[in-house]
């Protein structure tokens, strides 16, 4: 059995009257992340975690925001062709752990919602998916609502 470990990292600017979509749900919010895709900070950093363990580069080189078919996609679109992307080469996902950064709205209501819709786009269960949320203690672009961003680290599986 071989094991690789992958990091992810994304930002997005925040924007007042824009949907926030954050792992695969919408949440309830006055600003939203601005983005190519539908700008799911969280999904974002999962797939990179995900293709960086599996050494197939990052997001943005399968998904290019100057690719005009990527335009308002929908990001759990990503993370499913990433899952494949996996599965093509022998890889597995075996558990994801990530942080989200962000001032408001508070994270901590959604975050099992979030794992019922993501565990299953990596054919992983909910408790193989760890989701923590933080803020940014007022400090910088997160501490003034300006930007969100998120951390993802990935364990896959060859056998």
């Amino acid at each position: 059995m071989k094991i690789r470990v992958g990091l992810g990292f994304d930002v997005h600017q925040l924007e007042e009257g824009r949907d926030f979509w954050l792992g695969g749900i919408k949440l309830p919010a006055t600003k939203g992340a601005v983005g190519h895709s539908d700008a799911d900070v969280l999904i974002h950093a999962i797939c990179d975690a995900l293709l960086g363990a599996a050494n197939l580069r990052d997001i943005g080189f399968h998904y290019s925001n100057k690719d005009a078919q990527w335009k308002g996609q929908d990001s759990k679109f990503f993370l499913v062709d990433v899952t494949k992307k996996l599965l093509e080469k022998g890889w597995t996902v075996e558990n994801v752990d990530c942080t989200i950064v962000l001032e408001n709205p508070k994270i901590n209501p959604h975050i099992e919602e979030m794992k019922k819709v993501l565990a299953p786009l990596m054919n992983i269960t909910g408790e193989d998916i760890s989701i923590k949320a933080t803020t940014n203690e007022t400090m910088g672009y997160v501490g003034r609502e300006e930007g969100v961003n998120a951390m993802a680290v990935a364990l896959i599986k060859k056998d």
